[in-house]
């Protein structure tokens, strides 16, 4: 199974990109491994021309086409996703997370931008046709803290959170690969008369 992380965020090192990493090293202790792409690294040109013919952009999106799931991370400003994440997103097609599982992932200064995950991304991930987005996981600053030493420390609730939100992929992986992706067939029902 192939899992890719996407990282929305323009900045590097970031909150984000540590907390992305932090899931990554979780789904690599399950036993999965994982592709990343930081969109930041996509030529800005192309990007923002929406050019899906430019080498770099043709491969970035042969990831998401090959991916089973997907971990997608961002910033939230002004109360959304990063316009540079929106800019990827836009490349993909209509049904471009079609028969995915999508765990959203998000970093913001205050408790006050938590909702931007279920009122912004969301929307857009289930508008793509991914096939379940995952419970969100949101954190401040103050629940990540980085220490060159000992690098990332995240606060209680949210490694719980993480914890849950890995253990979901993963289970949700499990059950694909053992359960296809059914095909439903509509069986007409006998017209019942009233009397």
């Amino acid at each position: 199974m192939s899992i890719l992380l996407i990282s929305g965020s323009p900045s590097a090192p970031s909150s984000t990109g540590r907390l992305l990493d932090h899931v990554g090293d979780k789904l690599v202790a399950l036993g999965h491994r994982h592709h990343k792409i930081q969109v930041r690294d996509l030529p800005p040109k192309a990007l923002l021309h929406v050019d899906c013919a430019d080498l770099a952009i043709k491969r970035a999106l042969a990831a998401v086409a090959e991916a089973d799931a997907i971990v997608i991370a961002t910033p939230v400003y002004k109360a959304s996703f990063t316009g540079l994440l929106k800019s990827f997103l836009d490349l993909l097609p209509q049904d471009g997370l079609k028969g995915k599982l999508v765990l959203p992932l998000a970093t913001g200064g205050s408790q006050s931008h938590m909702l931007a995950l279920d009122y912004a991304l969301r929307p857009v991930l289930q508008a793509l046709e991914a096939r379940q987005v995952l419970a969100s996981i949101y954190a401040t600053s103050q629940q990540l803290s980085w220490n060159d030493v000992t690098g990332l420390s995240v606060d209680t609730a949210i490694a719980w959170r993480v914890q849950d939100g890995v253990d979901a992929l993963a289970a949700g992986l499990r059950n694909r690969h053992q359960q296809p992706d059914e095909v439903f067939v509509a069986v007409p029902q006998p017209v019942r008369l009233a009397r």
